[in-house]
């Protein structure tokens, strides 16, 4: 079992920064790649980024290429998602998500574990 919690949501003015954490409980979060996925208001979740277990390999969905960047720290359990030159249509709960895959995937049933998301509300 793997329960994750995001942080690092709110309010910001286009072209501003947030930086998103995912905390991980539990000793084997080393062996889960990770995801950060997006649901904006009246739409489906979406893909945004993924990292496999070492850090070593980063894939990302083309509309924030960039501009965001997703990274580990395999010691302190949790996952980041810097988020920079935010655009209007970046407003979306985030959600971080596990598998147990080696390497992150952008399919989302590839996914056992999931946070319960934090909003990024980002203001033109």
């Amino acid at each position: 079992q793997v329960q994750l919690v995001e942080s690092g949501g709110g309010l910001v003015q286009a072209g501003g920064s947030l930086r998103l954490s995912c905390a991980a409980s539990g000793r084997t979060f080393s062996r889960y790649a990770m995801g950060w996925f997006r649901q904006a208001p009246g739409k489906e979740r979406g893909f945004v980024a993924a990292i496999s277990w070492n850090g070593g390999t980063t894939y990302y969905v083309d509309s924030v290429k960039g501009r965001f960047t997703i990274s580990r720290d395999n010691a302190k359990n949790t996952v980041y998602l810097q988020m920079n030159s935010l655009k209007p249509e970046d407003t979306a709960v985030y959600y971080c998500a596990a598998t147990g895959l080696r390497v992150g995937t952008y399919r989302e049933y590839e996914y056992d574990y999931w946070g319960q998301g934090t909003q990024v509300t980002v203001s033109s």
